[in-house]
């Protein structure tokens, strides 16, 4: 009993806890950070070793790095942050599906998470400083350290040498210490030489995330947005089909009861997908929407339900492609993530056609059309 009860504990805050990134991005991120660490340590300390865990931790993983990303649009005031947050989402997450339908470890090395750094870099960065006036090439270069000196070594460590922590401290004691030290000439070196050399800060401490331009904050302001200015066949539509139709796979492989084939799963998604879409646009241009945003995921689970029942009606599979409860899952997940795009992209969109917010809600626009780079 204390067993299915940790493990339904562990896994519902592995869940819920990255629901939080939008409006506590870094304290939210880091506590799913930490979760993913010791998820198995919990597991072990009541002598339970769920069988499979290893195929959900991964996707768990995925899943909270989508809600990161889907937050950048939500929030970030750097376009050129997003950017390249854009690039190492979706370039960690075509390293994901290769792994998953190969089993070639070295792909994770190969395609690092550098974003998920980078996501927690750009947030200690904005909790005194406007990252809107830091240069495309700090963004870059600051990716490309992660990368090179953080995400590689990781990467080898994790998947290619395959060693624990927790191991090498048991085999070598004086490990712990080494670490522990190495730990405090860093802590030492930033107090000495970064930190006298970080500029003037722009704010007070800021975790939470900064309020919405003005004109998109409501449902009424997102739907005007969207009616003039949503396209069903867009770049937004194929990269959102992407992004849900990978996230998807990737939990495809690592669930019961599949009989297709990956492009023939991605190609399904992708059709729920684009229906979701032209769904959304009607509702924008009706100014049928509401503002609850959990009014709003009840009845896109609704619609997916009814949906995905069609199709295995059509389709002559009654007894479906997927188990019940892994069909009811994949319905929810899409509901979710395609709810989060369609909401939060607006936003960035908004941000980018010109209408961009002070990153300090006490503070007004910067007239300096040309604020000096954080290089």
């Amino acid at each position: 009993m204390d067993q299915a009860l940790v493990f339904s504990a562990v896994v519902a805050a592995r869940f819920l806890v990255p629901l939080l990134i939008p409006r506590f991005p870094l304290p939210a991120i880091v506590a799913a950070l930490v979760l993913d660490g010791v998820d198995q340590t919990i597991f072990q300390a009541f002598g339970y070793d769920p069988p499979g865990y290893q195929g959900y931790d991964k996707a768990m993983d995925v899943y909270y790095l989508s809600i990161a990303y889907l937050t950048t649009m939500r929030n970030w005031t750097s376009e050129s942050a997003v950017g390249v947050a854009r690039f190492l989402y979706f370039y960690r997450l075509v390293g994901v599906v290769a792994f998953e339908l190969t089993d070639w470890r070295p792909l994770l090395m190969v395609f690092p998470n550098t974003f998920e750094y980078f996501f927690i870099a750009y947030e200690v960065v904005r909790t005194r400083w406007r990252p809107d006036r830091c240069s495309v090439r700090f963004w870059v270069l600051t990716a490309a350290a992660i990368w090179i000196f953080v995400k590689l070594p990781q990467e080898y460590w994790i998947h290619i040498a395959q060693l624990d922590v927790t191991d090498l401290l048991g085999e070598y004691p004086w490990a712990g210490v080494a670490i522990g030290l190495l730990l405090a000439v860093v802590a030492v070196a930033v107090g000495t030489f970064l930190r006298p050399r970080l500029p003037a800060t722009d704010h007070a401490w800021q975790l939470t995330a900064d309020p919405l331009p003005a004109g998109i904050r409501t449902a009424p302001q997102r739907e005007r947005w969207v009616a003039a200015h949503g396209r069903l066949l867009s770049a937004s539509t194929a990269e959102k089909v992407v992004l849900v139709g990978l996230l998807l796979v990737i939990y495809a492989q690592v669930l019961p009861g599949r009989d297709t084939s990956a492009l023939q799963f991605f190609l399904g998604v992708a059709v729920l997908v684009v229906i979701n879409t032209a769904v959304i646009l009607w509702v924008a241009r009706g100014a049928r929407g509401v503002e609850s945003v959990a009014l709003a995921f009840g009845i896109r689970v609704l619609l997916n339900v009814g949906l995905v029942s069609a199709a295995a009606m059509l389709l002559d599979r009654g007894r479906g492609d997927l188990q019940e409860g892994s069909a009811l899952f994949f319905v929810v997940l899409l509901s979710l993530t395609t709810l989060l795009d369609d909401r939060y992209r607006p936003i960035h969109e908004y941000r980018t056609a010109g209408h961009p917010e002070p990153s300090d809600p006490g503070t007004q626009p910067d007239p300096d059309p040309a604020p000096p780079s954080r290089t």
